[in-house]
Formats: C-alpha cells, sequence, structure tokens
C-alpha cells in the first residue's frame, strides 16, 4: 500500500484477499473534522480446492463427496467421472452405491469473475460386500386359501419357509408349475394364483425351495374340486320299443359329478317321488306309458342337467281274438259283414283266405282300422275260413 497526494490517495500495488475490510478516511481542519468509510470485499479464487468423502465403499453403502474451494464470489463446480462429466454442484450424494459408482472421481471450481478454474482429484473404490452364507432351508409349509372349490373358480397357494436367499419352484404330482394365462407366479415364487381351476387342478401340490445350502420339500397339498353333474344319460333295461304290461322295466340314470349327483325322475314332465340313480318298474302298467326323463343335480355346484325324454310304451297282450259276423247267413248275393275283434292293446288287423293274405276284391271293402270286412254281394267264391 502507498499513500499519495498529501494522504487523499490510497493505492495498493497488487490486492490479495487479505486486504478486504472496511477502510474510513478522516478529514479535518482547525475547526471541524469528518470520517467517510468504504467497504472492500476483495474478488479472488478459486484456490485450495479440495474432495472431502470416503475413498472406499461396498456396493449398496451410502456416500457424499463434497468438493470446496476457498473463492470470493463462491466457486461453480463441475464433476466428471473417469473423464465422464456427471455433476455440477458441490455436492454428490447417492444412498445405494453400485459398482458403476467406482473411479476417478475430478472436481473443477469454476470462479465466474476471475475466470479462474482449479481441479481436485479423489478415488473411490467400490467392492461387492462378500455375502454372508444362507441360514438353510426349513419349516417348508403350503397352504391354500380355499381346499374345496366349484370348478371354474380361482385360488391361491402360499410356500412359507424358514431360511435365506430361498428359491420356490411347485410341483403338481411330479410336474413342475409354470406361468400361464390361467397360472400367475408371484411373489419370487412363494406364491400361485390358478384362474378357472378345473378337476384336473386337484393336484397334489408341493412347493420345493431351496438355497445354495439345502433343499426341502413340502408335504403335499390336494385340493378337492366340485364339477358337474355333465354327461347325464338315461338308460332302460331291457331296451324294447314296447313293453308288455305285467313285465318288469329297470330304469338307471348316470352323471359325472363330485360329489355325486342327486337323481329326481319325472314322467310326462311331472315329478316322481322316485330317487335315486334306478327306477324300477315293477309290474308294469299301460297307464305307466309315458315319457321318462331323469335330472342329476350337484348341491356343491348348485347345478342340474336334465336327460332327454325317453318314451315307454306298455302294451296289453293280445287275446281273445275271435271273427264274427253280426248279419245272417251268408248267402250268395247278400251282403255280408265280418268283425275281427280281440282283447288287449290292438295295433294292427291283418286279413287272410286260405292261409294267404287276402287280396280285396271289387265286392270286398275294410273299414274301421281294418277291423270289418264288409262284402257288398257274396258269391260262392268267398267261401273259405277267414
Amino acid at each position: 500500500m502507498t499513500l499519495t497526494n498529501n494522504n487523499r490517495e490510497l493505492s495498493f500495488s497488487s490486492l490479495n484477499k487479505d486486504d478486504t475490510g472496511d477502510y474510513s478516511c478522516i478529514i479535518s481542519n482547525p475547526l471541524s473534522s469528518e470520517e467517510a468509510k468504504y467497504s472492500m470485499i476483495v474478488i479472488y479464487g478459486p484456490e485450495t480446492v479440495q474432495i472431502t468423502g470416503p475413498s472406499q465403499i461396498h456396493v449398496g453403502d451410502t456416500f457424499k463427496l463434497t468438493c470446496s474451494a476457498a473463492s470470493v464470489p463462491t466457486a461453480k463446480y463441475t464433476w466428471m467421472l473417469n473423464g465422464t462429466e456427471i455433476h455440477t454442484s458441490a455436492v454428490i450424494y447417492k444412498n445405494n452405491a453400485e459398482l458403476s459408482n467406482n473411479g476417478n472421481y475430478s472436481c473443477e471450481a469454476i470462479n465466474d469473475i476471475t475466470g479462474r478454474k482449479s481441479p481436485a482429484v479423489h478415488e473411490l473404490t467400490v467392492t461387492q460386500e462378500p455375502e454372508p452364507e444362507p441360514e438353510p432351508v426349513s419349516n417348508v409349509m403350503v397352504t391354500s386359501s380355499s381346499t374345496e372349490l366349484v370348478e371354474f373358480s380361482s385360488v391361491s397357494l402360499s410356500c412359507s419357509s424358514s431360511g435365506s436367499s430361498l428359491s420356490f419352484l411347485w410341483l403338481n404330482s411330479s410336474s413342475e408349475v409354470t406361468g400361464s394365462d390361467r397360472v400367475q407366479i408371484t411373489d419370487g415364487g412363494s406364491n400361485i394364483t390358478i384362474i378357472n381351476v378345473t378337476r384336473y387342478d386337484q393336484g397334489p401340490f408341493r412347493c420345493r425351495v431351496s438355497n445354495p445350502v439345502s433343499l426341502v420339500t413340502s408335504a403335499q397339498l390336494t385340493l378337492t374340486i366340485y364339477y358337474g353333474p355333465e354327461n347325464t344319460i338315461l338308460t332302460i333295461s331291457p331296451p324294447k320299443e314296447h313293453h308288455q304290461e305285467g313285465s318288469d322295466i329297470s330304469l338307471s340314470c348316470s352323471a359325472d359329478s363330485r360329489p355325486p349327483a342327486q337323481f329326481t325322475w319325472f314322467l310326462d314332465g311331472s315329478a316322481l317321488s322316485d330317487t335315486g340313480p334306478e327306477l324300477q318298474l315293477m309290474n308294469i302298467q299301460i297307464s305307466q306309458s309315458g315319457s321318462y326323463s331323469c335330472q342329476a343335480f350337484n348341491d356343491k355346484t348348485l347345478r342340474y342337467e336334465m336327460t332327454p325324454p325317453e318314451f315307454i310304451s306298455v302294451l296289453e297282450k293280445v287275446s281273445g281274438a275271435s271273427v264274427t259276423s253280426p248279419s245272417n247267413l251268408p248267402i250268395e248275393g247278400n251282403s255280408f259283414r265280418l268283425i275281427c275283434d280281440a282283447a288287449g292293446s290292438v295295433f294292427t288287423r291283418k286279413w287272410r283266405k286260405g292261409g294267404l293274405d287276402l287280396t280285396l276284391t271289387v265286392n270286398m271293402t275294410l273299414t274301421n282300422n281294418n277291423r270289418e270286412l264288409s262284402f257288398s254281394s257274396l258269391n260262392k267264391d268267398d267261401t273259405d275260413n277267414k
């Protein structure tokens, strides 16, 4: 510093940061004095740039690197990692270190007014901490959201286990369970959800848990899956088109169902009092002719299925066949009638002459469903046993 011009001027040949401060000049004469003040801040830097922080850490650790410099005004900072710019503030902070954070960190401090730059370098080594030996697998258990299901519902199975570093594998019988549109495997493999279960998903299911030091398989868990009824079939024994009155007929009904279906029998659409898979019609009567059907019901799925109706025709045996005539004596040239009757269920009547099927002539007519054979005018050729 120098004072010149009668102390009017204070000159600095080369400012340094220590010259920062509050300056004052006291001006006086024999009658008075006055003080004037000047506050001076010397711009400088950056200098003494340094990086503080750890030099060695493990993967997963938290770390902080701080770059500082003596500078007025405050310096700006640019960080480089292995030659690549990565950051532009004074502090680098990371709460979960990775191997990629390993390397040579450099921080460059910049004073925008002085135009000066100054770097610092810091080496950070990131290593993989050796993993502890896993705890052996034990207490492997499979549980289910439900063990009794209706087909086409959904179920979730969960595998629990003690130990560490666990891997899970699901088995259905001896086959591995893999993910699909219908099977979802979640929570690192410890849970499976089966959507729209079928009767073939009953298992048994087992969970196999392993780690580098052990392997344990759970006990079996089997699901009960209710389904049906379906493929309901009605069978009639003996299988005849017509049954003789007084005979015995057995009807049986079957269905694919779990649990076994309950059966209700119907005649012409009306429920019978009989239940069960068998319906015995003993000494059947004509009044029991009609359309028989069977309905299967599953009290777990609450589903029904009805068989198509099967018609049972009961006929009375033909007996007491006779041919009579309400006419007078058969005299040539006169009209004459013969009537064929019988007890029982009569379907058809067929006339014969001389053991051969009757061929109608111009003087013969059959009426009343072939019950009556009429002659308009008898002739001797009509003579025979009909």
